[in-house]
């Protein structure tokens, strides 16, 4: 009797937020593995403090922070409360690193996150996405 052990898991499948319906099922579109974890990083980081009925503390303060005099001290914090954010509350991956460039000329930032998705055999995953004040 063998007692090998593997850390693969089941696959992580999320609706998409879009309520697009499938071409074919006609039901809400699914996304899957990478996919799904891609989405959840990016819609967790942009979720506002407070934003989130009955759990108050999930969410950064990133877009609050988009009309603030940005410097090295400024993207450092973020790469922090994002760092935090992540490793609270998605339980799917395994952070490696976090990186904020500030644009000043547009106030924009520009989010890095580099990380491994914890029981599927896939590369790390970076992506890499862009935040704007919603009021120009």
């Amino acid at each position: 009797m063998s007692t090998y052990t593997t850390n693969v898991s089941r696959a992580f499948k999320d609706i998409s937020l879009s309520f697009k319906k499938h071409p074919v099922t006609n039901d809400v579109t699914i996304l899957r593995n990478e996919d799904a974890i891609k989405k959840s990083v990016i819609n967790l980081t942009r979720t506002r403090i407070n934003e989130r009925f009955f759990n108050e503390l999930l969410g950064t303060s990133i877009a609050d922070s988009l009309f603030e005099n940005m410097d090295s001290g400024l993207e450092a914090a973020l790469e922090e409360e994002i760092s935090t954010l992540l490793k609270n509350y998605e339980p799917r991956i395994e952070l490696n690193s976090v990186y904020v460039i500030a644009n000043l000329d547009s106030n924009e930032l520009n989010v890095q996150v580099d990380y491994k998705i914890v029981g599927l055999p896939v590369p790390s995953q970076n992506i890499e996405f862009l935040l704007q004040p919603t009021r120009v």
